[in-house]
This record gives structure tokens, sequence and C-alpha cells, in this order.
């Protein structure tokens, strides 16, 4: 929970094993008081024209202890009630390439074209040539296009720093509406990959008119070997089984949280290897990210794309582990069973397990079954302020 979890607006989805389906929940106090009578989704009260005094003011016709649906949650066999991922219409958008750090980690990628072999050597020889202030440069600046006609000269230009230093930010649709996991569950690593990592990232929710919201943590779990081979092949590094989580609730912006908490956030990672006794630990601020989050939210949202339900944006990475697992210059990948901890001291923490993709809970309850869930619980069409 957040660490002044006493003054936020937290909001979230419970999946309730007697309804068969998602509850939309507020957290009050030590409790989740179900709303979905008011909103039968969450999306619902994101599209509200107040958010906050909405989920406030929503009665509620049940509830739960919270202490109980975070054990549920944690607890990977539980019957009981558990979290699921805190959005459910909205489309699940990503922004790549916003911090120097993962630009850099990007090229590495590149030109070492998957093989993790070769990151060590490649990252000293890139630092050497782009230098290490790359985070200073504005994206779409003079100085950027000063930089951008140098390396062409060179034959260094990329696609990774055309995204990076250009004036348009790469944003990609990174999963299906819905199939994102929450807090507890298992993330998935596909097979296929042998060179993988968690993203943790500070995920925005922003409604159909473009307005942030509020804002969860999310894992932009990313297969370094398959997008490292072309970018071509992002969908199959970015989208499988399980890959992407959010959670463990999303805080909506407030008298006490505000975008510039936001943009001054921190970020703490946290891997921990079950197998090997791996332990991997590292703090990123949101300070350093190359454009700023309602820019983001802004390039994403407008008149050349629609998003009727909102969305939910990931802003990009903050850490990019480098740190040796399997020997000196191999850099980093998961095991099955690494414990991922992704934290802020304003959004909590979320935690999941990792497995292979095609091993991991199978992906079943998708927009139809949603529709069916709420007609069957006579939710449809009943929707709050």
């Amino acid at each position: 929970m957040p660490a002044d979890a006493d003054v936020a607006t937290l909001v979230g989805r419970v999946f309730d094993p007697e309804a068969g389906g998602p509850c939309v929940v507020a957290v009050r106090g030590r409790r989740l008081e179900d709303i979905t009578e008011s909103f039968p989704s969450i999306a619902d009260l994101f599209e509200s024209s107040d958010p906050v005094s909405s989920v406030r003011s929503a009665p509620s016709s049940r509830s739960w202890s919270l202490d109980e649906v975070l054990q549920n949650s944690l607890s990977e066999d539980s019957a009981g009630p558990y979290l699921l991922a805190p959005v459910d219409l909205s489309v699940l958008k990503a922004a790549g390439v916003t911090f120097a750090a993962s630009l850099m980690e990007r090229l590495i990628e590149e030109r070492a074209a998957g093989d993790p072999t070769k990151a060590d050597q490649l990252r000293g020889e890139l630092e050497a040539i782009l230098g290490s202030d790359l985070g200073s440069i504005v994206p779409g600046s003079t100085e950027a296009a000063l930089l951008k006609a140098d390396l062409q000269k060179r034959g260094l230009w990329s696609q990774y720093l055309e995204v990076g230093l250009g004036p348009d930010p790469e944003v990609f649709t990174k999963a299906p509406v819905l199939s994102a996991v929450g807090c507890g569950q298992q993330i998935g690593v596909a097979a296929v990959s042998s060179w993988n990592n968690p993203e943790p990232e500070v995920a925005l929710v922003v409604t159909s008119a473009g307005r942030i919201v509020g804002a969860t943590l999310g894992n932009d779990v990313n297969l370094r070997d398959v997008e490292g081979r072309s970018a071509l092949l992002l969908p199959k590094a970015k989208d499988n089984n399980a890959s992407a989580a959010a959670g463990p609730f999303v805080r909506l912006l407030d008298e006490n949280f505000t975008l510039d908490d936001i943009r001054n956030s921190e970020v703490r990672l946290e891997v921990l290897g079950e197998d090997d006794g791996f332990v991997m630990d590292g703090v990123s601020r949101m300070d350093q990210i190359s454009r700023d989050p309602a820019d983001l939210a802004a390039y994403t949202v407008g008149d050349a794309h629609q998003y009727p339900d909102g969305i939910l944006l990931y802003t990009g990475t903050l850490f990019s582990p480098t740190q040796d697992r399997e020997g000196q210059g191999l850099g980093f990948t998961h095991h099955l069973g690494d414990i991922v901890r992704i934290s802020s001291p304003r959004l909590g923490m979320l935690v999941n397990r990792v497995n292979e993709s095609e091993k991991a809970p199978r992906w079943e309850f998708g927009l139809r079954g949603f529709i069916r869930n709420l007609h069957q619980r006579g939710l449809v069409g009943k929707v709050g302020a």
C-alpha cells in the first residue's frame, strides 16, 4: 500500500468467485468497498466528470477485508477474492525509449542482434561514441537534430535514436484489452526467450478526452533477444500471455496527489531469484524522463486517434537491468520463479512471480465474457455520476 494510504483515493478491481467476475472497489480504511452497482466497469468511473468525487460518494453494496484480499492475491492457489489489474476497458498502450538508460540498452540490443554475449562490449563502445549525457538532450530540439545529422554522417543513426531524440515518441499497443494481470498473479516470459527483463514503469490512466486522472505501477515485460533481432518483432517481444502487469491499485489525482507527484516519483525494482538466490535492487526517478508524462498522453489521445474507453499508458522504463547473473558480461535475464517487486512510496507495490507465458494461467475472460457476466448480474446499463 502507499505510505500515505490514509489520504489516498485508491480504486481497483477484485475478482469475486461468487459473482464469477470482476468488481470495482474503492479502498476505504482497511476495507475494499464494492461500488460496482454505480460503476459496472472501472472505465465508467475514470470517464465520469469527477472521478474523485464519484468514488468518494458512491454507495457500497458490500465489502471485503483489504488484508484478506491482499493475502489471497499473494497466495496463488487461494479460492477467495483476489486483486485484478485495476483497469478493464482501457486500451493498454506503452511508450518506449523515454529514458536515456533505456535508449542505450535498445541500441545495444539492436547492434547485438539479440545476442547477450555482445552486450557488455557494445555498451562501452556506444558510451564512448555517444557520451553519457544523452539524457540532457530534449527530444525534437535543435540540439537533437544536430546530433542526428552528425550521427547520420557517421553511419550511426538508429531507429531507436529516432524515437528517443526525434520529435515523435514511440507509442505502441502493449497488449489486448482486459489481458493485464494484477498484483500477485504470474507474469509471463515466452519460452523462446533467453534474454529478457522486467520493465518497471509508472502507468497513467488517461481518459477518452486525453485527461490524466490517475496512475498505477506497471511491468512491461520485454524479450530483449527477440526485439534485438528486429524491431519489427516488437509485438512478439512485448505481447505474450501475462506479459503486462499493473497494480495494485490506481491512485486518482486529487488534493493529496498531483501530476507533479508523478513527475517526481521514485520507482524501485527488486528481483529475487528463487532458484539461485540472486538479488537485484535499484531505484530510478521519473524526473529523468525525456518526455513529460502529459506530453505522452497528449500525443497518444487526440484528433489523430480516439480511445472511447480511455487508455492505460505505460510511460517507459526507468530501469534497464544489466547486473550480471549468468556470468561476467552476460547481463541479466529472468529465471522461472523470480519474484519481481516494483514499488513507489505514493503508489504501493506491484508483486508478481515469473513463469513461462505458455505455462502461466491462460487468459480466457475476454470482452464477451465480461459483457456476459455483467448482464447476468443485472449490471448492464448501470453507470454512476
